[in-house]
């Protein structure tokens, strides 16, 4: 064999050898490199896409106040919503289009409606109702900015405390209506909030 028969045969040989090296054929004990954990991947938590609509037709944005975690039932819990103090009747409107999940009349937030919305991310609770626009049911979609309930005093809002109670919940795969992680709405409704 030649000189070039050799320099070949070689360079074979080398990429046999490097192929070798980065295959494992399940046979035998293997060298593994240390176990390296993966870097955190950095992800900013989901939110709903830029400023909400003010789920109070004509109340104007300026006048939303954050009152999130402020103390409710003597100090017991705190605040899990934006409350938009409104007058009696107002029209509470769709913030999204979506889904009518749940009508609902509770102890604390008297007449409620939840709405999901369309990618089932997210919940848009409406809580202290005097009552729902005609034609709402569950299950039926909606678009944003359709009229679906109207500003009342209902639960613990106490009477003549009219006012609309958001809230915003982040979903995950499966959950129901009610098990979703609260998120302060104000950012999303304020003036100069997410999105502008």
């Amino acid at each position: 064999m030649n000189r070039l028969g050799w320099v070949i045969l070689g360079l074979v040989a080398l990429v046999v050898a490097g192929f070798l090296s980065v295959t494992t054929f399940g046979i035998g004990d293997t060298v593994r490199a240390p176990h390296r954990p993966a870097p955190p991947v950095m992800r900013a938590a989901p939110t709903p896409l830029g400023r909400l609509p003010v789920p109070v037709a004509g109340y104007p944005r300026t006048e939303i106040t954050d009152n999130w975690g402020d103390p409710r039932g003597d100090g017991s819990r705190a605040h899990h919503g934006t409350d938009i103090m409104a007058p009696a009747g107002a029209g509470v409107i769709a913030v999204v289009p979506g889904r009518i999940e749940k009508l609902f009349a509770s102890r604390l937030g008297g007449t409620t409606l939840y709405l999901r919305s369309n990618d089932g991310r997210w919940i848009y609770y409406y809580a202290h109702l005097a009552g729902y626009a005609a034609g709402i049911v569950e299950g039926m979609r909606v678009r944003a900015g359709q009229v679906v309930a109207f500003v009342g005093d209902t639960g613990d809002a106490g009477p003549g405390n009219y006012h609309l109670h958001f809230g915003v919940q982040r979903m995950h795969p499966g959950e129901r209506w009610y098990q979703g992680e609260d998120v302060n709405p104000y950012p999303m409704l304020a003036a100069g909030g997410a999105g502008g």
